[in-house]
């Protein structure tokens, strides 16, 4: 799916220099962050302390890099709370952030974008505790998402490479809605990112 948001942005990230694309993609979160993700924090904030998550676990780059941008695809679709159909209807924002990203960055960062509600889902079916952990907001929106895994789904998610990244990025994801929570800002990431941005051009000039 793509809007006037997701174009703008694949536009002006286009035929940029590496340290220019980060800046580009540091400033559209900046400018369209500050809408609320839920009632506690905004759509920046959320992203950051997601970020700050893997952070302070001493994760890999790529890990770094999918927590901060995991809820890319909720600012290209302008999703908030504000807007009453946001956890009504789901416009699988994990697919427009993944699809986007895809131009820029390898599988190991998109993939577990693309997977983290999938693996809200396996987890539910999974962990007996982890449901009862969910913040309301998670627990409303995984109705409209599909619901706990089948036992078909949870083995054909298995089989995915990257998977695991998907499940940890998603137990930050929901560690990452604390309110008034100071954490570091987006210049702390610029470096780590930009490295997974170079090596994914790299990749696709082979």
């Amino acid at each position: 799916m793509k809007n006037s948001l997701h174009q703008e942005l694949a536009d002006e990230m286009a035929g940029a220099t590496s340290p220019r694309k980060i800046a580009i993609l540091f400033d559209y979160m900046v400018r369209t962050g500050q809408s609320f993700y839920d009632e506690s924090v905004t759509q920046l904030e959320h992203a950051l302390q997601c970020a700050n998550q893997a952070r302070i676990n001493d994760a890999a780059p790529s890990q770094i890099t999918s927590a901060l941008l995991h809820d890319l695809g909720h600012f290209l679709l302008d999703e908030h709370n504000a807007d009453i159909a946001f956890l009504a209807d789901d416009l699988n924002h994990e697919a427009v952030g993944a699809d986007f990203l895809e131009s820029f960055f390898p599988d190991a960062v998109t993939t577990p974008v693309r997977l983290h509600v999938p693996a809200k889902r396996y987890l539910c079916a999974t962990d007996a505790a982890y449901y009862d952990g969910l913040s309301e907001a998670s627990k409303r929106s995984l109705r409209v998402q599909g619901g706990v895994m089948s036992d078909e789904e949870r083995s054909a998610f298995e089989r995915i490479p990257h998977f695991e990244d998907a499940l940890i990025l998603r137990r930050w994801d929901d560690l990452a809605k604390v309110k008034n929570l100071e954490t570091p800002g987006l210049d702390v990431y610029r470096e780590v990112v930009q490295s997974c941005l170079r090596y994914g051009e790299r990749l696709r000039r082979g």
